[in-house]
């Protein structure tokens, strides 16, 4: 059985589509590689890539495609609604097929070693390659974002773990590791308000005492005149896309605000889909073996 890996690479740039292409482009016509997805956001100012192939052809691809974001952006010029340390922000890898977390683990260290090595960039390992507890989670390392890496990075505790001692100047750092399936998803709100948007994130997400495996924060889409509690659910088999916007939904009414649609970034798995209509249906025992495609 060939093994095969998921990435899903998110990139600071989500408004030049011609640089968007120049990147994406490292995915297209590559041998034991499938683009899936990609899609950006003006207002995050972010582009997110879904591809799975074979361990060898995903990080080249991945060498190739982070060289091209390393040349193509610079972040300080750089602004937009979502978080960032680095051109080519995070990349991780998850095992999808004859893969265990741990070949996972050792293809994104590998990979990781490789960037610094050929980009003079920093690289940090995150989620289950972490190289130390503090580190472990993204948003701790991407704390101070690009602008304050470089007073951040002369901390010994926050030393990368390849590359040189202090940010690329125009790229940043990237953050590489290995990691179960997540699936980023949005609520959007009816208000213009980012304080409320802001609010209810906080309350759904698990650091300030919400939802387990929920991250979110408060996003403004000023083309839209909305908000949106923004969200990465690290694993939906126990925290769910429903229970999240049932919540906010619940939160939202306080400030007379209600839900105004949802919107997925990139790929999720079909077990979600699934658990979703469940609940919204009210179907009993309702298995994914009853839907049809799964048998073709």
């Amino acid at each position: 059985m060939n093994k095969i890996v998921e990435c899903v690479p998110n990139f600071s740039e989500g408004r030049d589509l011609k640089k968007i292409e120049r990147i994406v482009d490292a995915f297209r016509a590559k041998k034991n590689i499938k683009l899936l997805d990609y899609s950006n956001d003006k207002d995050h100012n972010r582009m997110v890539v879904t591809v799975t192939g074979e361990p060898e052809a995903m990080k080249a691809a991945i060498i190739e495609a982070v060289g091209t974001a390393v040349k193509e952006i610079d972040l300080t010029r750089h602004e937009g609604q979502h978080p960032r340390i680095g051109a080519a922000d995070v990349v991780p890898f998850i095992p999808v097929k004859g893969m265990h977390i741990e070949e996972a683990d050792a293809l994104a260290k590998d990979t990781a070693r490789m960037l610094a090595e050929k980009y003079a960039l920093p690289v940090y390992l995150y989620e289950k390659s972490a190289s130390a507890e503090h580190r472990q989670n993204l948003a701790a390392i991407r704390k101070g974002e690009f602008e304050g890496l470089t007073e951040k990075m002369k901390h010994p505790e926050w030393k990368p773990d390849f590359g040189p001692g202090e940010r690329h100047p125009a790229a940043g750092a990237s953050v590489v590791g290995a990691r179960m399936p997540l699936i980023a998803f949005n609520v959007n709100l009816n208000t213009d308000k980012l304080e409320i948007a802001d609010r209810i994130a906080k309350k759904v997400r698990f650091i300030s005492g919400g939802l387990r495996f929920c991250k979110a924060m408060g996003v403004e889409l000023k083309d839209q005149k909305k908000v949106q509690v923004s969200m990465n659910l690290t694993d939906y088999t126990k925290t769910s896309i429903y229970q999240v916007v049932e919540m906010i939904r619940f939160e939202a009414r306080r400030y007379g605000v209600a839900v105004s649609g949802s919107e997925l970034i990139g790929l999720l798995p079909l077990q979600a889909v699934v658990d979703t209509a469940s609940y919204y249906l009210g179907l009993e025992n309702f298995s994914v073996k009853q839907i049809l495609e799964t048998h073709l």
